[in-house]
């Protein structure tokens, strides 16, 4: 009789441990390093905290150093959602059938990347990339980190239109600087004469009175495209619940908080998908970047 009660309290005892394992689980999220990580952390806790309130689970953010970790990161599980630029997503949702993009910021609809140079070159600004040949030719240029979009694949793909060449035969010297700050900060210093990268973060930069603009300005301007998107793995329903990612995708439209918001920076989040995107990896594809 004792023998069988204690078995009974056992079972029990496991099921409740079973039970609170699950209700326990952690959805877990991150994002591609394209500014100073201590921005990155300050944006991304808040969103962690936003979404776990509004999810009822408990959410955490984990840093990673490098565009491809992120894109490992979420190819492995060891991620389940994770805001991606425009190639870093179709890259990620290539790896991971099923996987979805669910929202992006209304700013990322029409994205565009700035060419900028150090105002000791002379380069005036112009309309036309073309217009630009003859003084960019020669001169040292960085990129920012080579699985951006903003940063490198649509910067690129511009290069080699106006210049018919491939930009490490178009400037002495081609680097990357690994995030769309840094290739402000080089290019201000003079380290490199010319450099692209994301509007926001020359607006946001601009806005926080963080530029010298006796040293750096901007010179030409991409035509638009589709960029950065929070992107989901399909399988986040069996593992957290029927109707989970639909619970996440409003959860992330419905984010209205002005001063997280800001700190992207984006207006508000809106509907995407995947479809979106193709403009994309047809460009990656064109220039070789994706097979």
């Amino acid at each position: 009789m004792a023998t069988s009660f204690i078995r009974k309290l056992m079972v029990s005892s496991l099921l409740f441990f079973s039970a609170s394992v699950a209700t326990a689980e952690t959805f877990v999220f991150t994002a591609i390093p394209d500014e100073d990580e201590t921005k990155l952390v300050e944006r991304f806790q808040g969103v962690a905290d936003y979404l776990s309130e509004q999810l009822d689970v408990d959410v955490r953010y984990i840093p990673v150093k490098s565009y491809a970790a992120a894109i490992t990161a979420f190819r492995n599980n060891q991620v389940q959602l994770a805001w991606f630029g425009g190639l870093s997503g179709v890259q990620a949702r290539k790896l991971v059938p099923g996987s979805e993009a669910l929202a992006q910021g209304v700013e990322d609809k029409a994205f565009e990347t700035y060419f900028i140079a150090n105002t000791s070159t002379g380069i005036e600004p112009a309309d036309n990339l073309a217009d630009l040949a003859d003084q960019l030719r020669g001169k040292t240029f960085t990129f920012g980190s080579k699985g951006s979009t903003s940063g490198r694949l649509m910067p690129e793909y511009h290069i080699r239109e106006a210049f018919g060449e491939a930009p490490e035969d178009v400037f002495s010297r081609v680097g990357f600087s690994g995030n769309h700050t840094r290739t402000l900060r080089l290019v201000e210093a003079g380290t490199y004469q010319v450099g692209a990268l994301n509007f926001q973060v020359w607006k946001k930069e601009l806005d926080d009175g963080n530029i010298d603009t006796d040293a750096v300005r901007v010179i030409w301007k991409t035509p638009p495209f589709p960029d950065y998107q929070w992107t989901i793995r399909g399988d986040v329903n069996d593992r957290f619940g029927d109707g989970f990612k639909e619970k996440v995708k409003q959860a992330l439209l419905n984010l209205k908080d002005p001063k997280l918001l800001e700190s992207f920076p984006r207006s508000g989040f809106i509907p995407v998908s995947n479809d979106a995107y193709e403009p994309i990896r047809k460009t990656a594809e064109e220039i070789g970047i994706l097979d």
